[in-house]
């Protein structure tokens, strides 16, 4: 399993679980709120940890620029989209 789908699979379980997305949300006051919410996550039994999370945003982006005018420096900024966690955030 990707971790976009076990972050998929988190967001699904924290929409139905009303507890669960209370907890989730609270993590981003932490002082490591990406390591608390990966924490939380595993609780509910998706097994996620931050580095997972900050590989598929970076190996995400990546292909996103070599896939757009060859890949050079003149692929367009994308602001945003290597961030799964706030993707997350915003989904839920």
């Amino acid at each position: 399993m990707t971790t976009a789908e076990k972050l998929e699979e988190l967001q699904e379980k924290a929409r139905k679980d009303p507890a669960l997305k209370k907890k989730l949300l609270a993590a981003r006051a932490e002082t490591d709120p990406l390591k608390a919410f990966c924490q939380i996550g595993r609780e509910a039994g998706c097994e996620i940890y931050p580095m997972d999370i900050v590989c598929a945003g970076e190996e995400f982006y990546a292909a996103i620029r070599r896939s757009t005018n060859g890949g050079g420096e003149n692929s367009p900024l994308l602001e945003g989209e290597d961030d799964f966690y706030e993707l997350f955030f915003a989904g839920l």
